[in-house]
């Protein structure tokens, strides 16, 4: 009888989402859009020629050695000859560049004489990416000019040039960047954009799907179905989404890993036993909400509050270690911040499944959880009552 009831309630899910055409938008259509945007957009992996401005206010041979300089970085592109510091302010405000360069008067003069000029830069961090990329661009130059007129200055009293490369540049450092030699945004931001709007559509759609049943009066219909076995009731219910979430996650490791060429220095095998148990996890994490709050907007603000949120305090764009304890406990509680440690483990670093089996774990942990509410959604099924 439960293997009928299984069937039965399998058969009603699949008309049930063949009947409305949100449920196919949600499951497929918006988090395929949302990596081909992602993918498209982060395509070429760093971005480069930031637009930005130069104030130069002594136009002597080397202000321009300076701007031509910060010309020549791949980052910087010099859209602007800005005549005063005012006008670079206005030229921020309008958006139409991301930050400065100001060379003050007599600086050449001055730094000739050993007079110590100062040389300022402004960027503009509301926009954090290309804010960030042009102070690194005007800090490179910046430190080289230092560099250059410091030497300059030292041939001038006859020091001889390899003491002055000594002096002026003490230790060298070489830099070699592990598992991203080429500074790519795309490998950290393109899995976690996708993957996180992955997550909260499997967690909208999952307590959506659930709660409609109550507020609909149809639930008593749905545990009938599969033999008033809520257990039955929900696998049944589940599993065909779970069919297509594991079809999506897994095109949408296809399209990282073979299509973006995100780096893969691990196992691919265990990034899609990865994936297919967060989509299990996320499903179970809206079938708790639903079990708590068997209400759809609510559970659906709950979802979609924690979803968004999700974005920030799992440690895509900001390190757990470094939060508030209460938020960094936050992070923990959602299924995106295991697949996103686990890319870290497999993908980037290449470590073996040693270093991962927690995360695993942790991915298991969410369905004995919803299994121990469904009690409780049973009860809210049987007497379905819709509170607006």
């Amino acid at each position: 009888m439960a293997s009928l009831g299984f069937k039965d309630g399998i058969i009603r899910e699949i008309k049930r989402l063949g009947s409305r055409r949100m449920y196919i938008f949600g499951m497929v259509m918006v988090p395929l859009f949302v990596a081909v945007f992602f993918m498209s957009l982060l395509h070429e992996g760093l971005p480069d020629e930031v637009p930005t401005g130069v104030v130069d206010m002594d136009h002597s041979a080397m202000s321009r050695t300076i701007t031509r300089s910060l010309n020549a970085l791949q980052v910087i592109d010099i859209s602007q000859d800005i005549e005063s510091y005012d006008e670079a302010l206005v030229q921020i405000r309008n958006g139409s560049i991301f930050g400065f360069f100001v060379i003050p008067e007599n600086f050449e003069r001055d730094a000739l004489a050993g007079n110590k000029p100062t040389l300022e830069y402004y960027s503009n961090m509301t926009y954090f990416v290309p804010g960030t990329l042009a102070f690194k661009g005007f800090k490179t130059v910046a430190v080289a000019t230092a560099g250059g007129v410091v030497k300059q200055t030292l041939q001038s009293l006859g020091i001889p040039g390899e003491q002055i490369a000594g002096l002026v540049q003490p230790v060298v450092i070489d830099e070699f960047p592990l598992n991203n030699p080429w500074l790519s945004y795309s490998a950290y931001l393109c899995p976690s954009f996708t993957m996180c709007t992955f997550v909260l559509m499997i967690m909208l759609m999952t307590a959506f799907s659930i709660t409609m049943e109550i507020k609909n009066g149809t639930s008593v219909q749905w545990l009938a179905t599969s033999g008033n076995r809520m257990s039955v009731a929900l696998l049944s219910k589940l599993f065909p989404q779970t069919v297509i979430y594991s079809a999506v996650g897994l095109f949408l490791v296809w399209l990282l890993f073979c299509v973006e060429h995100v780096p893969m220095n691990g196992s691919m095998g265990w990034m899609i036993c990865a994936t297919i148990l967060t989509v299990i996890a996320s499903q179970a994490f809206g079938t708790i909400i639903a079990c708590i709050v068997p209400n759809p907007r609510l559970s659906l603000t709950i979802c979609a509050l924690f979803g968004i949120l999700s974005f920030s305090f799992t440690g895509f764009s900001f390190p757990v270690q470094s939060m508030y304890g209460f938020l960094g406990v936050f992070s923990w509680l959602a299924p995106i911040r295991y697949w996103f440690l686990i890319y870290i483990n497999e993908g980037l670093n290449g470590v073996d499944l040693y270093y991962s089996r927690y995360y695993f774990a942790a991915l298991l942990v969410f369905p004995l959880l919803a299994m121990l509410l469904m009690r409780r959604l049973g009860k809210a099924c049987l007497n379905p009552v819709y509170v607006p």
